[in-house]
């Protein structure tokens, strides 16, 4: 029998097992239980799909999105291994199909939903051999969990009372200790080795930007875009009619855009997904209906329009970018009406309190002037003792200036007002706007009515921001959203304390000309492993991979990883064997697609030669 680090070599392509793996995996065939936390991008699959290759029988992983079963499975074919999925996308003559070929020991993964697997225990009990069962997004158990889906509430009591002998291996990207501990409980694992790897993910940077406006958040967005041409990204948006505007805009400026939330039809969800995963769309603007399901390897960027509603969430959803290991970026927008809108949503929330300690704990991230990588491990119980040098904060250190003044200007504006403003009225009092609530209210009679009319609406706005986040303003949700003037806020106020303000960063990312993007390109992915790469035989390697993708209707990233490509553009193998150690690819990849992406390095190489020569 081959050994774990020899299947990892030959189905795989890979010469070592990534932290904690090989342990992991030496835990199920030993038949222990396991609770399994990694981040995205970690690896978590290879800690299943090598047992299940070496185990007897046929191993049963609880997925809960078809499309996520479907790339897998996908993935795992192409690897040359036999995996099947059972779903409700599937003919039922199909799925039946399936299940006789797993009865006859010719899958080796079988990939089905929490609720199907509930259907199909009592057969799998009498007709199958279950070598085990892994629990694939196991946080969903979890009443604490960010995506709580009561249906895999059952499994846990089932599958030790039918399977009492087969190991159960739950596996997630996020989980806090409570929720940690409640997916032990549910799940019922039986004295559970516990594995924690590393949540940092230092190739992708960390950007937050507060107090954005629309215009503002657009120009930066097309810069993120335009240093990623034709390359693939994701834009979460807080609510669904901000996702099809923003999909508008961008098709506008000629992006290839999809757009994907909720109040869309299945059947049109599952194309734009589809066109998405298969490249023939560049930038997907979403909710955060979209992202469970996208095992993509080769995003390039998250941007968050707004806050989201906790860091579990957050940290999933930017980890969907960079599996691959090379660089991507990741930006989040914040505002004043983020923080209003998911505190509603909190408040109406079957779980109050903890939704909204979960919502602070996501503002306290996005509001910190201290890295942001450690304030993310640190939330996960994993502690550094460095900064991460990739985060805006990093990168950029906030500087201050003395803004006791401008905080008395505004702290007297809500008195004045007797504390029935907001935010936008307290602003238009400072700049002296004749609005009709102004008037309708006589609020231009105040004393301090114009008295901020040298600072601009959008520098206003975040400044009452940092007030909020200092402790000087508090908003009464119960009140209209009224700002109220803090006890601390008052010693501001009648002099008895001073305050720093952070000066605010307009910088946006605009798309650079050709010249210097082309610099910034060459110096960025000019090298792998010492050797130049080839940016022309990219660009054809990668169209070799999108044919061979759509014969099989696999996803590009299916058939080679962007950084396979990258290796083979600067190694530029011309045998089979060459071929085979490079990065990610294995036997089966090597003997299926090797004298295809040979050729085509072949027949650069020769029109490079011939273009010297003359």
């Amino acid at each position: 029998m081959e050994t774990p680090r020899q299947i990892l070599k030959s189905y795989y392509g890979y010469d070592n097992f990534r932290p904690m793996q090989e342990e992991i995996i030496n835990n199920v065939l030993q038949r222990k239980d396991s609770l399994v936390l990694m981040p995205t991008g970690g690896g978590k699959s290879i800690c299943f799909q090598i047992p299940a290759l070496m185990l007897e029988g046929t191993a049963i992983v609880v997925s809960p999105l078809i499309s996520l079963m479907k790339d897998q499975v996908d993935a795992l074919y192409a690897n040359g291994i036999p995996a099947a999925t059972v779903n409700s996308g599937n003919y039922g003559s199909s799925n039946r199909a399936i299940l006789e070929k797993c009865q006859r020991g010719e899958v080796k993964l079988l990939y089905i939903s929490p609720e199907r697997l509930i259907t199909e225990l009592s057969w799998m009990r009498q007709c199958l051999n279950v070598s085990l069962f892994a629990i694939d997004e196991a946080h969903c158990i979890s009443q604490w969990g960010h995506d709580f889906r009561p249906e895999y509430v059952q499994l846990g009591t089932m599958l030790h009372e039918y399977f009492p002998e087969v190991p159960v291996i739950a596996l997630t990207a996020t989980a806090d200790k409570i929720t940690k501990a409640d997916i032990v409980e549910r799940l019922r694992l039986r004295n559970p080795q516990i594995f924690v790897a590393s949540f940092d993910r230092p190739n992708l940077s960390l950007d937050v930007r507060r107090g954005y406006s629309a215009s503002e958040k657009f120009r930066t967005i097309m810069g993120v875009i335009g240093r990623h041409p034709h390359e693939s990204g994701i834009i979460y948006c807080l609510a669904r009619k901000t996702t099809e505007q923003l999909a508008k805009k961008l098709r506008e400026k000629g992006v290839s855009t999809g757009v994907y939330h909720a109040g869309l039809s299945m059947e049109e969800r599952n194309r734009v997904q589809e066109e998405f995963v298969k490249e023939r769309i560049d930038v997907m603007v979403a909710t955060v209906a979209f992202g469970m399901g996208i095992d993509k390897s080769n995003i390039r960027f998250v941007i968050h329009y707004n806050l989201p509603k906790n860091i579990e969430s957050y940290y999933q959803e930017i980890g969907r970018a960079g599996r691959d290991g090379l660089p991507a970026e990741t930006f989040l927008f914040y505002n004043i009406q983020d923080i209003i809108t998911l505190r509603d949503f909190a408040e109406e929330s079957g779980q109050k309190e903890i939704s909204q300690d979960k919502l602070r704990r996501m503002q306290e991230y996005a509001e910190a002037q201290v890295c942001r990588r450690r304030i993310l491990l640190n939330y996960f119980s994993e502690m550094t003792g460095h900064d991460c040098g990739n985060c805006d904060v990093c990168t950029t250190p906030p500087r201050h200036f003395d803004g006791t003044v401008l905080v008395q200007k505004a702290l007297s504006a809500i008195i004045r007002a007797k504390e029935k403003i907001g935010f936008t009225l307290t602003i238009d009092i400072l700049r002296g706007s004749f609005s009709h609530e102004i008037t309708d209210n006589g609020f231009q009679m105040l004393k301090t009515f114009g008295v901020g009319k040298d600072v601009s609406f959008h520098d206003w706005r975040d400044y009452l921001l940092q007030m909020l986040q200092m402790g000087f303003l508090e908003i009464a949700y119960n009140e209209d959203r009224h700002l109220k003037v803090t006890e601390l806020g008052k010693e501001v106020l009648y002099g008895r304390k001073q305050v720093k303000l952070a000066i605010i960063n307009r910088e946006d990312f605009r798309v650079k000309s050709r010249k210097e993007r082309h610099k910034v390109e060459d110096s960025q992915v000019e090298k792998q492993g010492g050797k130049t790469e080839d940016k022309v035989l990219f660009e054809r390697l990668r169209e070799l991979r999108r044919k061979i993708a759509e014969a099989h209707n696999w996803s590009a990233y299916i058939v080679m990883s962007d950084k396979s490509l990258h290796i083979l553009a600067a190694e530029r193998p011309t045998t089979l064997q060459a071929f085979g150690d490079i990065h990610g690819i294995g036997l089966h990849k090597r003997d299926n697609y090797g004298e295809q992406f040979i050729a085509v390095i072949k027949e650069h190489e020769d029109a490079l030669n011939v273009s010297c020569k003359n």
